[in-house]
């Protein structure tokens, strides 16, 4: 096995501009007024009104989401994000995994198997290469500042 001391800084530019996609689809739905995301199952009118807030006002946060995501993906590779403590960067990361997989596991799930959400085979691949992305960015973020610190 080859080492390498050069720092795999790509995972964490890909799950940045995941989530900047994310961030963007949110967005445009959030001008429409409308719950859901560009390319993904359509959501019935029942579920649109909801008790909590508005469709725009939640289509919002999520875009307040996608954005303070991908700055924290760039945080794992940037020196201005390495100041931040290793611990805290690090549950941080956790907390993330956890919501996104959350959100990918509902799509691998409802793609390959059904749950009657919409999702298709393709969306449940993609929640695959996401989860493992993300995975990916976490395990080099970790590596690369337990050499730092060690």
């Amino acid at each position: 096995m080859v080492t390498s001391d050069r720092r795999r800084r790509w995972p964490a530019y890909a799950v940045a501009v995941l989530f900047l996609g994310y961030a963007a689809g949110k967005a445009a739905f959030a001008l429409q007024a409308r719950l859901g995301f560009p390319g993904g199952p359509p959501v019935s009118a029942a579920e649109t009104g909801s008790y909590f807030m508005e469709a725009a006002t939640a289509q919002w946060l999520a875009t307040a989401s996608g954005v303070l995501g991908a700055c924290v993906a760039l945080a794992t590779v940037t020196a201005l994000g390495r100041r931040v403590p290793r611990t805290l960067m690090l549950l941080v990361l956790v907390g993330m995994l956890l919501a996104v997989g959350g959100g990918a596991g509902i799509m691998i799930v409802d793609g390959f198997v059904g749950m009657g959400v919409g999702w298709r085979w393709y969306h449940g691949v993609l929640g695959i290469l996401v989860i493992g992305l993300f995975l990916e960015m976490t395990r080099s973020y970790a590596a690369v500042t337990r050499r730092v610190a060690g």
